[in-house]
């Protein structure tokens, strides 16, 4: 027993300190209400929203539907996860618009249409009275935050193929965004492939462009391809994955993906880049080759994918965004991998931490492994796999990866519901980056269920069947499909919202829709 009364106050203070020096808290985001401003959540990508005192593990079970907002059927997925700022909620829709409409109605407060005919493949950022995205034709928009009105818009690409899935993340001024494409999947007689995967800085006030990072070297032509077409390589290692940054050191981490023609660049790497100058400080690269066009899933793909005779065809991007978080007073860095691996490396140095396998690696595709990315709430990571038979969510210990529970994909997912009718087009797996808020954590699956699972234990909560038609609060009728990839679940002021509308596609005379849901 401790009498003295300063020697108990000194025993006190070093026991709280050893407990928080297990797992730091999530770190500080700068958010000092409920909002979701950008697609990581924060600048750490935590993914994960500490102000939600609303929702609770307690009460989840009571989400009810609130509204839907649906699209006309374009053939396009419903990608573009929203922000949530003040009340409004913006997104960009599969139909070459981008919204804004109030939070508690998802009543229209304005639309804009997008002058390249492109689509939001990623999710805005909201900061200094804009909103900013990047489309599907390489362009990126600032748009009035109240109004809608076009403030300025930059055509970042040369390339006809370039496009932006990675989100923009607002910091000190600038606008942080990847690019990457869709040239890796031309034909036989394409001359492929001259995409270089970039990182660029923006200047937030006019679009300028302040640096460049590129993944690739030049690409040159190297002989020709069996069908005579032009052989151009390197080339590839775009980035798909949004940014993260820690401001108190100016460093900004993202992913890579795979090399499309030759071996040469920073393909399937984490790379830390200076984020005012775009130097590097340090890269990790995760996998020794990986070149891969979509040619090396077809039988006679011979001669088309160079990677086939060596088994380096595997499409194994870092596809997810990364997560920072402290442990025992060391700031770490991790990200998930296709290939199934989540990789946590010592942010200032890049040195390897620990490594776990998650998710079951499946070579070709990209459809293997963890996705989009993990959510990160000061205790535990959460990560989700896709087609891993079936995709299953994890909560590990972020000071060595140890796996603290795992959930696997519900086996009555496609046995049930609005999939039970679609057995061809049903799998069990989770596309959607994983999304957290204290004592919860929401997930999307293939099987059209959207679920709400225990922070501490992993038992399924909540969930909802989103393939059904929803009459939309703007007058169209639409149908749920595959929860949605390049983003997840948003959480803010009591209110939950997520797209339905992703491969594998679940067949509708009607487009797809945005969910709206709170207790």
């Amino acid at each position: 027993m401790i009498n003295n009364p300063f020697r108990l106050t000194m025993f006190i203070g070093v026991l709280l300190a050893l407990l928080a020096a297990t797992t730091g808290p999530a770190p500080a985001s700068g958010r000092p209400n409920a909002d979701w401003p950008t697609w990581q959540g924060d600048t750490y990508g935590t993914r994960h929203n500490a102000a939600e005192q609303k929702i609770t593990a307690g009460n989840v079970g009571r989400l009810k539907l609130k509204w839907a907002f649906a699209y006309p059927k374009t053939g396009a997925p419903a990608k573009s996860q929203p922000a949530v700022v003040g009340g409004v909620v913006y997104f960009g829709g599969p139909d070459a618009r981008f919204y804004a409409v109030d939070a508690r109605t998802g009543a229209t407060r304005w639309s804009f249409a997008l002058p390249s005919g492109g689509v939001t493949q990623d999710g805005p950022a909201v900061a200094k009275g804009k909103v900013f995205f990047g489309d599907s034709s390489g362009f990126v928009y600032a748009l009035d935050q109240r109004t809608g009105a076009l403030k300025w818009s930059r055509d970042t690409e040369n390339h006809p193929a370039g496009m932006h899935t990675s989100s923009p993340l607002y910091h000190d001024g600038k606008i942080y965004i990847g690019a990457s494409s869709g040239e890796n999947t031309g034909g036989a007689d394409y001359p492929c492939c001259t995409f270089r995967g970039h990182i660029d800085a923006l200047d937030a006030e006019t679009g300028a462009q302040v640096w460049r990072f590129w993944t690739v070297p030049e690409p040159v032509q190297a002989g020709t391809w069996p069908s005579g077409a032009a052989r151009w390589e390197p080339s590839g290692a775009g980035v798909w994955s949004s940014p993260v940054i820690d401001p108190k050191t100016n460093t900004l981490y993202v992913g890579t993906g795979q090399n499309y023609t030759g071996s040469a660049g920073d393909f399937d790497s984490l790379l830390a880049l200076d984020a005012r100058t775009g130097a590097v400080r340090w890269k990790e690269q995760v996998t020794d080759a990986d070149t891969w066009r979509s040619l090396c899933n077809e039988p006679d793909a011979e001669g088309y994918c160079p990677g086939l005779e060596d088994g380096t065809n595997l499409d194994y991007d870092i596809g997810a965004t990364p997560n920072l978080f402290t442990v025992r007073g060391r700031k770490l860095v991790g990200v998930g991998q296709k290939s199934g691996v989540y990789h946590t490396f010592d942010a200032r140095t890049g040195d390897v931490v620990w490594r776990r396998q998650l998710g079951v690696p499946l070579p070709s595709g990209g459809i293997s492994g963890l996705q989009w990315g993990g959510s990160y709430d000061g205790k535990r990571l959460y990560l989700a796999s896709y087609f891993a038979d079936p995709g299953t969510v994890f909560a590990v210990n972020p000071a060595d990866g140890q796996v603290l529970w795992q959930t696997p994909n519900p086996a009555d997912g496609c046995t049930t519901g609005g999939a039970a009718a679609f057995p061809d087009v049903c799998v069990l797996a989770h596309a959607p980056a994983v999304t957290s808020s204290p004592g919860v954590v929401f997930e999307g699956s293939n099987d059209g269920k959207f679920r709400a699972y225990s922070a501490t234990t992993g038992a399924v909560l909540w969930q909802y069947d989103t393939l059904r038609e929803f009459a939309g609060v703007n007058g169209l009728t639409g149908f749920g499909s595959a929860l949605s990839g390049s983003g997840g679940a948003v959480v803010s002021g009591g209110m939950v919202y997520v797209q339905s509308g992703y491969w594998p596609f679940y067949p509708s005379e009607h487009g797809n829709v945005l969910l709206a849901f709170g207790l």
